[in-house]
């Protein structure tokens, strides 16, 4: 039982990227194999090669097949077009090939390489089916904000080789002295990661990136590569338990004031796709909250809120590249009145809005709730900005929905399909688990069984 039953399956489909149909189907059958595994405990299982999975690797490996599977079926038009329909799959399956080494990794020098290998596919997708000529500014945006903040990334872990003879994850000591040389260690440690997040200050490749990609390439961002940054920090951060806890205000605070300032921006935008993706932007701020706090609620927060927040966003990618194959416009100011223009998409609109905005029952709903707690634990000082951050988020979810979806749409339109059965599919694969896991207890009780066998272990 190794992981590579999940990986060579993977190799296998690139032999037959020229056949579509053939691909679905086998990503279909790959996520629900993959789902039958499921694994409920904390230890880490399928060991060999320097691979394995945990409970968290394993939540994030199937959510990376789950999206690509949804993904190959979004993007039937590159098909029907035929634009180069056969390097497309190959390119998606080189990339959920290297997420899927990145979560599976229990070595960091193979994590950093699946981690910094996921870029080339990325920037392939965006540069190759993007939309505007810009794609080529934010294809560099990207590229450098990642790669600039990750060399000293790979200078640390080559230097924990040196001290501490192994790179194998969770076998290091956990450091501390208050050296100014530590301090820089661990800066460089992390800062690949709230780059990847993308922590405020740091996001600015974010929405360049979303608005020129694909759909695929929107998906795949919202829905699994920010993630990496999230499970990097959950590997990286255990090492640096003690200096971190003492920097824990700074984090808490920029991503606090960092969310709000993004949520009031989002408030003011008219391109459809940079909404979302700056959404994305305040729901990240609050799982590094919860990661940096170092508390069992605000682990489990962070790990429910990236799962939900990888089906949500991606979903609503989805539903706004419905509108721009209609429209050719992502503006909001030309996209609106979709009620009357599209009206059997407004329920999907609907149901994928509340649950950006964490209403029940949606998973978000579990995460953000868990976050709040850790962080009022924490200090009562960050209750005003979470009541703020809670409202705006609202805000700007109900801006975007009634601005979309009511007034008069534009009189250059003509009559068009309201929407496929295919189109309903993928949007009911988005809603379905992201409303539906709420009811499954296992997954806290996986996260709550994960963590106490880690606080035992320490």
């Amino acid at each position: 039982m190794k992981v590579l039953k999940f990986l060579l399956p993977v190799i296998m489909l690139m032999k037959l990227k020229s056949d579509w149909k053939l691909i679905q189907f086998g990503l279909g059958i790959l996520s629900m194999l993959i789902g039958t595994n499921c694994f409920c405990y904390g230890n880490t299982y399928m060991l060999g090669f320097n691979l394995g999975l945990d409970y968290i690797s394993f939540l994030l490996v199937y959510l990376s097949v789950w999206v690509m599977f949804m993904i190959i079926v979004a993007s039937q038009s590159v098909y029907n077009m035929n634009n180069f329909s056969s390097a497309f799959i190959f390119v998606n399956l080189v990339l959920l090939f290297s997420l899927m080494l990145s979560f599976c990794s229990l070595n960091y020098l193979l994590f950093y390489i699946s981690f910094e290998m996921s870029l080339i596919p990325t920037l392939i997708l965006i540069l190759g089916w993007g939309y505007q000529p810009e794609r080529i500014q934010a294809g560099i945006y990207m590229l450098f904000y990642t790669l600039s903040l990750s060399l000293p990334l790979l200078v640390s872990l080559l230097y924990i080789f040196y001290e501490g003879g192994s790179l194998i994850m969770n076998l290091n000591d956990t450091l501390w002295s208050s050296s100014f040389m530590i301090k820089i260690w661990y800066i460089g440690s992390i800062m690949a990661f709230l780059v990847k997040l993308p922590m405020y200050m740091f996001h600015l490749w974010l929405p360049k990136a979303h608005v020129e990609a694909p759909v695929a390439g929107s998906m795949i961002l919202a829905g699994v590569l920010l993630k990496l940054g999230g499970y990097g920090l959950i590997r990286i951060l255990p090492m640096f338990q003690k200096i971190s806890m003492l920097y824990s205000w700074l984090w808490v605070s920029l991503s606090l004031l960092g969310g709000l300032f993004i949520s009031i921006l989002c408030l003011r935008q008219v391109d459809m796709k940079a909404l979302i993706a700056y959404s994305s932007v305040v729901h990240m701020s609050l799982v590094l909250c919860g990661l940096m706090i170092f508390s069992c609620w605000g682990l489990m927060g962070s790990v429910v809120v990236m799962i939900g927040h990888g089906l949500c966003s991606s979903g609503l990618f989805c539903l706004a590249n419905m509108v721009y194959e209609r429209l050719g416009s992502r503006s909001l100011m030309v996209s609106k009145g979709l009620l009357g223009f599209m009206p059997s998409m407004g329920l999907w609109w609907f149901l994928l809005s509340v649950s950006n905005m964490a209403a029940p029952p949606s998973l978000n709903l579990v995460g953000e709730i868990s976050l709040i707690m850790s962080l009022v634990m924490w200090s009562k000082l960050s209750m005003s900005v979470l009541a703020l951050l809670s409202f705006f988020s609202a805000g700007y979810t109900l801006y975007l929905y009634s601005l979309s979806q009511h007034g008069v749409y534009f009189s250059a339109l003509y009559s068009c399909s309201s929407g496929k059965v295919q189109e309903y599919y993928v949007l009911f694969l988005h809603w379905f688990p992201l409303n539906v896991l709420i009811l499954n207890l296992n997954l806290v009780k996986g996260l709550n069984m994960y963590l106490n066998m880690d606080y035992e272990s320490e």
